[in-house]
């Protein structure tokens, strides 16, 4: 099979296509033939060796989410069965043509859902779920989604209208980006590259500060995001696209208005909280399901030109979210 790997940190063209056995699944396993592929900013900052948990060990092959049909399954798998459309939550060595993974991280497609959509299922729509859960977003509130038309902003914009938010305000680079976030539902857009887009917020917000922001791509903006919330406001802080190495220190004199600020943390939220990721990925199919979610796709990549789909990626220029095709 064909699998895509890199061997040193750098530029996209460090990523090679190469030839490789399909991969051993164990008895508690499912092998599956990949149809789409996610590419997510986590996978570009581990290429270039500045993700914020640390540089991946070499050669590497990302560990993404994928979608495909079951070709085989281990002796101990029951509930899924080959032939069965499925997506598989950040499979390990993802960027191939097959791929194996536990059964517990293998999800049934719902009819009529195809499989470039589908990869939202795994950790990208997961990830904008959860936030809203950990922000216990309710109806009534305002919530601020930072980068708005990525592969978790675009998701979470329309999930927090369908979960009664009274407005969303979402954050976009450029032109097209803000008419992207207003045709997913956003009630406005704001440029986050114009100095004064925390004012842009307060107007949009009106009268109310903002209840809850979602925040994926840190740095200096952090300490506006805390000074726009409303009393007993939620900040949730989810990782670092915009490619700062270090988040600013937030004053505790800024928390004096019962602001909250936390961490969201998958593996955290897995292993202390797995009923409420099941609920999360529930009401994700369903979202998903019945249309309030739409996952949109920027570009379907060939695998063997996964340095492109890093490239968009990388320039920023992708809305929805970028898959590999093999």
């Amino acid at each position: 099979m064909r699998i895509v790997r890199h061997h040193e940190y750098g530029p996209s063209r460090v990523l090679r296509t190469e030839k490789a056995e399909p991969p051993a699944h164990g008895p508690e396993d499912v092998l599956v033939r990949a149809e789409a592929i996610g590419v997510d900013h986590a996978d570009v900052q581990r290429r270039l060796g500045t993700f914020p948990l640390g540089a991946p060990p070499l050669p590497y092959c990302p560990s993404t989410d994928v979608a495909g049909v079951v070709v085989e399954v281990g002796g101990r798998v029951t509930g899924i069965e080959p032939g069965q459309r499925v997506v598989v939550w950040k499979a390990r060595d993802a960027y191939a043509e097959f791929v194996a993974a536990p059964a517990t991280r293998v999800l049934p497609l719902p009819d009529g859902l195809g499989f470039a959509e589908a990869t939202v299922l795994g950790s990208t729509g997961r990830v904008a779920v959860h936030l809203l859960q950990t922000a216990r977003v309710a109806a009534g509130e305002t919530v601020l989604v930072h980068a708005g038309a990525g592969a978790v902003g675009h998701i979470a914009v329309q999930a927090a209208r369908a979960l009664g938010a009274r407005r969303v305000i979402a954050t976009a680079g450029s032109p097209r980006k803000l008419d992207f976030v207003r045709s997913l539902g956003a009630d406005a857009a704001v440029d986050y590259t114009d100095p004064g887009w925390p004012a842009r917020v307060r107007d949009a917000a009106g009268a109310e500060d903002v209840d809850v922001i979602l925040d994926g791509v840190g740095g200096p903006r952090l300490l506006d995001d805390v000074r726009l919330l409303a009393p007993y406001g939620r900040l949730v802080f989810y990782g670092a696209s915009g490619g700062d190495s270090e988040q600013p220190a937030i004053p505790l004199m800024d928390l004096m208005g019962m602001r909250h600020v936390t961490g969201f943390s998958m593996a955290t939220m897995l292993s202390g909280r797995p009923a409420l990721v099941e609920e999360g990925v529930r009401l994700l199919v369903r979202l998903v399901t019945d249309g309030s979610v739409r996952p949109v796709i920027h570009e379907r990549v060939p695998l063997d030109e996964a340095a492109r789909a890093h490239d968009l990626l990388e320039q920023r220029v992708s809305m929805g979210r970028v898959v590999l095709v093999p």
